[in-house]
């Protein structure tokens, strides 16, 4: 990290930021209490095999890709606090039913509402960080701050819920639903405290009103925002935007294996303890990220954030590898792996969304950081595509080809700077003038 990203940066945070900071740690720790166990309820329930498991989440994530852009990019015109209210209640709703799902079908229906919610809300909140913080290296800081308290939630989770004895439990959706609804409470409050300083802000400074809250106010300035068909222009002719997505919906499928292929193949294998294997490398995985991101982030201060990636991707490949010839019973055997990837994700998942908001023109920066949402067809087809693998040729083949893929994403962004890009001010000229 450079001198400039210092922690110092952090008395900037409004206090919505420190909410949304708040509210993330609460809400995903909760979450992953239970939902990375999901395949196993579905097999434990009803004798689904790979492939069936992973149809159905992965139907349940495309949808949501689509919602999630459709509802992001309508944020730039609706406002950020309403399409999250929106959403919030959508989060309450879904995980309560799921709480309670007791057919294929109904968890099929209910998992992909709350895949929607999921989807909708990180990119609104990435959305939002842009919003309300003006500064570029405060905000970069801000993502960097967000994405590091979603992996703290992710350690404590699993482990909470060992101890509580919730860990794998269908009922545990309820604390999920709880901790998000004491979120919207909370965002009611920061909302009100951000139009009341911005209120006094711009009576001292009425020539300067900031973007952020003409985003939240819903005033002329998000009136002024160009329309969904040009804003689906504008990204049609953004080849670089374009090339960008697919690396990263390729690097998702890789990464998401994690979450639903390899869960399935250590229960396929009857590996020992499961769920205690299950949490220890939910519990590894976000205390590798918790313990070194800023540190990489330091060490690699000057690295360009291209060849951050790929640096990134060269240990994702590794951890792969590593997969492939671990033998499943072999406990750090997966221990270590997981270090591997996780080194890997601590470099590449918060770099993605700082790369997303450099690109980003403000106008459209809820549409941008909505069709970033796109990246989550990889995690969509994750479960679908490695149940396939892992069904007819096994967990060794599966790795190996993600291994492979790897490849296939560097070749990817060492193209990517190269690629053309739209002129961002004639839509919004031509809009004006209409």
């Amino acid at each position: 990290m450079s001198s400039e990203l210092s922690f110092s940066r952090v008395k900037d945070f409004p206090l919505l930021m420190w909410i949304l900071l708040f509210g993330s740690f609460i809400t995903r720790g909760s979450f992953f209490m239970v939902w990375p166990f999901l395949a196993v309820i579905l097999y434990d329930k009803f004798a689904l095999s790979a492939t069936e498991v992973g149809l159905i989440l992965s139907t349940a994530a495309v949808v949501a890709v689509f919602v999630s852009f459709i509802g992001s990019t309508l944020s730039d015109k609706l406002g950020r606090q309403t399409v999250m209210y929106a959403t919030g209640v959508l989060y309450i709703v879904s995980f309560s039913l799921l709480a309670e799902a007791d057919t294929v079908t109904m968890f099929a229906i209910v998992i992909t509402l709350c895949s929607i919610a999921t989807a909708l809300w990180r990119p609104l909140a990435s959305a939002l960080i842009g919003d309300i913080i003006d500064d570029s290296k405060t905000r970069e800081l801000a993502m960097q701050s967000m994405y590091f308290i979603v992996n703290v939630g992710c350690a404590v989770g699993p482990i909470a819920g060992v101890w509580l004895g919730l860990t794998g439990q269908q009922s545990s959706f309820y604390i999920t639903t709880v901790a998000f609804a004491f979120l919207l409470g909370l965002l009611v409050w920061g909302f009100s405290d951000h139009k009341r300083s911005h209120h006094k802000k711009s009576q001292h400074n009425i020539e300067s009103p900031s973007t952020s809250s003409a985003e939240l106010e819903n005033n002329e300035s998000v009136k002024e925002s160009i329309g969904m068909k040009q804003t689906l222009a504008i990204l049609a002719k953004d080849r670089l935007l374009q090339c960008l997505i697919l690396a990263n919906v390729i690097c998702l499928f890789i990464y998401g294996q994690m979450d639903s292929s390899l869960v399935q193949y250590l229960t396929r294998e009857n590996v020992p303890k499961l769920l205690e294997l299950v949490s220890s490398l939910i519990f590894t995985n976000a205390i590798v990220i918790i313990t070194c991101q800023f540190l990489l982030l330091r060490i690699m201060a000057k690295v360009e954030l291209v060849h951050r990636i790929q640096i990134g991707l060269v240990l994702l490949m590794c951890s792969q590898a590593f997969m492939a010839i671990n033998a499943p019973s072999f406990f750090w055997g997966w221990i270590g792996a997981v270090v591997v990837l996780s080194l890997a994700e601590a470099i590449l998942f918060p770099t993605m969304n700082v790369h997303i908001d450099r690109i980003a023109p403000d106008n459209l920066r809820g549409a941008y950081f909505g069709a970033s949402a796109f990246y989550d067809f990889g995690f969509a087809f994750a479960p679908l595509g490695g149940g396939i693998i892992l069904d007819l040729f096994g967990g060794f083949w599966l790795f190996v080809a993600c291994s492979a893929m790897c490849v296939l994403v560097m070749g990817l962004y060492y193209v990517l700077e190269k690629l053309p890009r739209p002129d961002f001010t004639e839509p919004t000229k031509s809009e004006v003038h209409s």
